[in-house]
């Protein structure tokens, strides 16, 4: 999965990032848990679906 389509579908729940500390960027949204997203083009799948899972998405 593309980096910047993860992004997409957590800014589109309601993600902001707060920061970016090297090889990963921080979303956190009020109410919910911080993901690590990491600075890469591409995202394992796995990863991305954990992500996902972390943030409530799946």
């Amino acid at each position: 999965m593309k980096r910047r389509d993860l992004i997409k579908r957590l800014e589109a729940s309601g993600y902001r990032q707060d920061r970016n500390d090297g090889g990963h960027a921080i979303y956190e949204k009020k109410g919910g848990r911080p993901v690590q997203v990491p600075n890469h083009r591409e995202i394992n799948e796995n990863t991305a679906n954990a992500i996902l899972k972390a943030a409530g998405l799946k």
